[in-house]
């Protein structure tokens, strides 16, 4: 026991949980304990806006440029859904970022942008054409 953060974050992680466990709370390294805590709240929020910005240009993709359909793209959008009901099921509280309506127009604006480079065109709608129960719907493919 007493493995340093700075030395090795897994080991201390490890350690702190043994802390934890046997109750010798008065040994825990509390401030460090809150930085991974927030650190962890922020990584779930920015995988959840990864994954969706990801289906949206999925869907894109899939509207405009319907001669490129597939059952890789098709499988691709099903694999995105499922994280993100899944990210969902563990953790209920992102869905409030589904109304965040900045939150959207930011995961917009990022799926465009990869929506782009996956398909060289450059017009996209100013705001995302889909309500979120649309876009995590399983059946829902657009111009379907």
């Amino acid at each position: 026991m007493g493995t340093s953060y700075d030395t090795d974050i897994v080991a201390w992680a490890i350690d702190q949980a043994v802390l934890l466990r046997t109750g010798r709370v008065s040994e825990l390294d509390l401030g460090n304990i809150a930085e991974e805590l927030g650190d962890l709240a922020r990584r779930e929020q920015r995988e959840f806006a990864n994954n969706l910005e990801s289906l949206l240009a999925f869907l894109l993709k899939w509207q405009l440029q319907p001669d490129q359909l597939g059952t890789g793209l098709r499988s691709a959008i099903k694999l995105q859904r499922f994280k993100l009901m899944d990210q969902l099921k563990e953790a209920p509280s992102l869905k409030h970022k589904l109304v965040d309506s900045d939150w959207l127009t930011r995961v917009w604006v990022l799926a465009t942008v990869y929506a782009e480079t996956e398909t060289g065109l450059d017009t996209f709608p100013e705001a995302c054409p889909w309500t979120m129960d649309q876009v995590l719907v399983d059946d829902f493919l657009p111009g379907a």
